[in-house]
């Protein structure tokens, strides 16, 4: 399985940006895929979801802002972020449903995309 998120930066407070998360060794269309971010300090938090069937959902700090959607033929993930805050730096990283409980997903986590938001 690799995982390679992009699209990070360095973005003002109320900026957007566009994050991608290209899939393999997975059966990623059948996969529900995850992002999740984690600030210095904090723990992860799962922050949107979107199962095969495209359902979403998100975590409440984002919701109204954050726009998850996927293209399969691409198997690829995204994550559309609006009205960036502050406390939305963190490092942003997917990851499939299928891997995450397994001891895989930890050698996983670090292929994120670092994104920061200055006030």
């Amino acid at each position: 399985v690799q995982l390679q998120a992009s699209g990070g930066g360095l973005v003002q407070a109320g900026g957007s940006l566009r994050l991608s998360c290209t899939v393999s060794g997975i059966r990623f269309s059948l996969d529900t895929m995850h992002w999740f971010r984690q600030a210095p300090g904090k723990q992860r938090e799962r922050v949107a979801s979107i199962g095969s069937g495209g359902n979403t959902n998100y975590a409440d700090s984002v919701k109204g802002r954050f726009t998850i959607s996927r293209d399969n033929a691409k198997r690829t993930l995204y994550l559309r972020m609006n009205s960036l805050k502050p406390e939305d730096t963190a490092v942003y990283s997917c990851m499939p449903q299928s891997i995450l409980l397994t001891g895989k997903a930890l050698e996983l986590w670090g292929q994120g995309t670092q994104v920061t938001v200055s006030s």
